[in-house]
């Protein structure tokens, strides 16, 4: 019983510690674990155990020694050595129940202890990715401001250049309209 406890547990711990599944998962694994070391039918039973061999000690001494005072010689120190084994097997019981409730207890705890871990992993290296994240769209962002003001300056040269180009050929294009004008009038009228 004791063994199969054991491997129980140690199955438990290995599922916990090698999970991958994220902090929902070790949420419902913790929940589940303290569930279990707080429910009424483990309670129950670690206090029976307890309560049993504290029950049972008195009784077993109790009855070998009425057996060693009603029985003569041999038979008497026969019931004195039985109720000194069962005195003994009494505290020796107490002392195992007892051991066993401090090593389930520091099982519980070494569990919650890994999951507590493997969640702040969890955490940190969400945190990282979420920096990392946030740090490649600032440096996109900025890229795409300085194209746009690259692009604008661009347009902004364009447009200055046609202008320029525009100004000139109505310069132009005045200068010849007023130059006709003037051949115009420089003709002799008959």
């Amino acid at each position: 019983m004791k063994s199969k406890l054991l491997l129980v547990i140690g199955i438990a711990v290995g599922y916990v510690v090698g999970a991958r599944a994220g902090r929902e998962r070790y949420e419902q694994i913790a929940n589940a674990a303290g569930a279990l070391w707080q429910s009424p039918h483990v309670r129950k039973t670690r206090t029976e155990v307890e309560d049993y061999a504290r029950q049972q000690a008195p009784i077993v001494r109790a009855k070998a020694e009425s057996v060693a005072k009603a029985a003569p010689g041999a038979i008497a120190d026969g019931a004195r050595m039985t109720a000194d084994a069962a005195r003994t097997v009494a505290g020796r019981t107490v002392i195992v129940a007892s051991d066993i409730a401090g090593r389930v207890t520091a099982v519980a705890q070494d569990v919650a202890g890994k999951a507590s871990t493997i969640s702040r992993d969890v955490a940190h290296r969400t945190t990282g990715m979420a920096k990392g994240v946030a740090g490649r769209t600032t440096e996109t962002a900025e890229e795409l401001r300085e194209r746009v003001s690259s692009t604008a300056a661009e347009l902004r040269e364009r447009g200055e250049d046609a202008r320029d180009r525009v100004v000139v050929k109505a310069s132009r294009s005045r200068d010849d309209a007023l130059a006709e004008l003037d051949d115009d009038e420089e003709v002799p009228e008959r």
